[in-house]
């Protein structure tokens, strides 16, 4: 199965997705927001699965050409991406958009992993009209909480052991969510460290993170959570 890039833009800055679709009509669509290193071998083989499964997907685009191509290099533009959460907003909804013409009569859906994770938050916070949004060790914290009734279903599948999101921000994203009537799920994985569905480091060696049994279960929750919406 081949991508097919599609050209889209937030203002004047070009962006790159890649987009496939099953051979028959899809079950929904799914925009899928990657790691803070953009697209990987990782996060296609992720959209491949869900190709399987029936359904087309958008993997879209973070920083456009400048694309950071080191780990440094893209802790850099991911700080600054999360560090104006306005723009950042303003970023993934073309990403959205271009799924909605790409794939007008499917439902909507969107997953993200580590900044993706933090992506799909951030759309439903934003009131995008999606069915469900699942986010795979995914940052927590926002500098915009939700204020508004949130559409779309949520699952978040954790890691217990993320230093990046520390118990008290999970316990601060449950509030948030509690307070707008949300409706969530929270699977917490004991011991699981950040970044659990991810085989290989970006160098192609085991990564140390990894855990089997979180991404098959994680993996598992997603598509039943899409099988209970679509109904």
């Amino acid at each position: 199965m081949e991508f097919a890039k599609v050209g889209y833009s937030d203002g004047a800055l070009g962006l790159t997705g890649f987009h496939a679709r099953p051979s028959s009509p899809p079950r929904a669509a799914v925009a899928i927001y990657p790691t803070f290193m953009n697209s990987t071998p990782a996060v296609e083989a992720k959209a491949r699965q869900l190709v399987d499964s029936g359904f087309a997907v958008l993997i879209a685009d973070y920083y456009g050409p400048e694309a950071p191509s080191t780990i440094d290099e893209a802790f850099t533009a991911m700080r600054m991406l999360r560090g104006n959460p306005q723009a950042m907003r303003q970023r993934l909804r073309p990403s959205l958009d271009l799924l909605r013409k790409l794939e007008p009569s499917a439902p909507h859906l969107a997953i993200g992993f580590c900044l993706g994770g933090m992506a799909v938050l951030e759309m439903a916070r934003d009131g995008q009209d999606l069915v469900a949004v699942c986010s795979f060790h995914g940052l927590l914290d926002t500098a915009l909480p939700a204020k508004e009734a949130i559409r779309p279903r949520i699952l978040i599948c954790h890691g217990d052991a993320d230093s990046m999101v520390p118990r008290d921000r999970v316990v601060a994203f449950w509030e948030e969510m509690d307070a707008v009537k949300a409706d969530w799920h929270f699977h917490s994985y004991a011991g699981v460290e950040h970044g659990f569905t991810n085989p290989h480091t970006l160098d192609g060696a085991l990564n140390p993170a990894y855990n089997a049994s979180a991404d098959r279960q994680s993996w598992a929750a997603m598509l039943s959570l899409f099988d209970e919406v679509l109904d």
